[in-house]
């Protein structure tokens, strides 16, 4: 039997295959509200038969927004729209995902296609944020220096907003702590240059998501899967390592995490990434060797790649992007390579 296509089980939910839609911004939200594009971007994947549909990185304050086309949860009013896109996915046999997230230093940008550089306060940008004043590329304005009441503002926003997902009917949660982003911004001692407990010493840099996640256990239900993606490398001397990650796994494995989302980079602007099919493959295997379960991401683009990853136990989960938005029913296609007769929706059987 095909291990792609057999079914994963993590704590009260099972997936039906083990391909997840990876949290992919779409920066075409209105004030942080998503609309009918999040709908059929999210819904279509569903459909498309992908076992888990996780939702774009989604601010859990104005201010940790990456663009203002960023989806928020930071307050209620976000909850009936969300709760609409939840419920489609579930309808057709996907289990809905969504990915909280702060974007530190890297927030107040243009969206990609217009240029995706640091927004002028005049240009309706706003104020950043950081662990320690250092801007993420040598253009960019100084981000704020979090004070200790700053930060936890934060966690108790995060924990809100992990509660306003269940809520709004997600079944799992991942933690945004890679790419560069706030959480990642205090692990990595290149951009955490703090003499406080927040900085210096592993265990401190590694405070704000562990007391994160103890905040978001506090509202999101025992009996739901809670994930954390992690940068595992900042592919820069003197940064964020692979061996960090492997010590962090076995933290985080303590503390209740049920899966690692293993991708890498996005905390140093110019460092020198080697890209190549399934470049980010041994890290997730690293990790894995933890005990706990991981998840891998990067240039996979082929059912026969997935599978192979599976069966050599590097992952337990297969997270496509860019494949899965150059082909949202790639799920029903890898099934027809693979011999495997799945559900399609009944509107397409025709076509099966």
């Amino acid at each position: 039997m095909s291990k792609l296509f057999s079914p994963l089980s993590i704590k009260n939910i099972t997936l039906k295959n083990r391909i997840a839609v990876s949290p992919m911004c779409q920066y075409s939200a209105i004030e942080g509200f998503t609309n009918d594009w999040h709908l059929v971007h999210l819904g279509s994947r569903a459909a498309g038969g992908a076992g888990l549909v996780i939702m774009e990185a989604t601010a859990v304050e104005p201010e940790g927004r990456i663009t203002p086309g960023d989806t928020g949860i930071w307050n209620d009013d976000f909850v009936p729209g969300l709760k609409k896109i939840t419920d489609f996915i579930h309808l057709h046999g996907s289990v809905a995902a969504t990915q909280l997230a702060h974007a530190g230093r890297k927030a107040s940008c243009a969206v990609p296609h217009e240029g995706g550089k640091q927004l002028d306060l005049r240009q309706g940008g706003w104020q950043t944020v950081a662990p320690s004043a250092i801007p993420f590329r040598d253009d960019d304005r100084l981000p704020v220096l979090l004070s200790i009441d700053s930060i936890k503002k934060i966690i108790s926003s995060f924990k809100s907003a992990a509660e306003r997902a269940r809520i709004a009917g997600f079944k799992v949660v991942e933690i945004h702590s890679a790419h560069g982003y706030l959480l990642q911004e205090f692990l990595s001692p290149i951009s955490n240059h703090r003499t406080d407990e927040y900085g210096g010493s592993f265990e401190n840099r590694t405070r704000l998501l562990r007391q994160v996640i103890d905040a978001v256990k506090t509202v999101w239900p025992a009996e739901n899967p809670l994930f954390v993606r992690i940068s595992s490398t900042d592919w820069t001397d003197g940064g964020w390592t692979i061996e960090d990650s492997v010590k962090l796994a076995f933290i985080l494995k303590e503390m209740g995490v049920d899966l690692i989302d293993c991708s890498s980079g996005g905390n140093v602007f110019d460092a020198t990434i080697p890209f190549s099919p399934g470049y980010q493959v041994p890290f997730a295997e690293a990790i894995r060797k933890t005990g706990i379960m991981t998840g891998t991401v990067g240039l996979i683009t082929s059912a026969a790649q997935a599978e192979s990853i599976l069966r050599e136990e590097k992952a337990d989960l297969i997270l496509l992007g860019r494949e899965m938005l150059r082909n949202p029913y790639f799920p029903l296609k890898a099934a027809k390579e693979m011999g495997v007769d799945v559900t399609w929706p009944v509107q397409y059987i025709r076509s099966k």
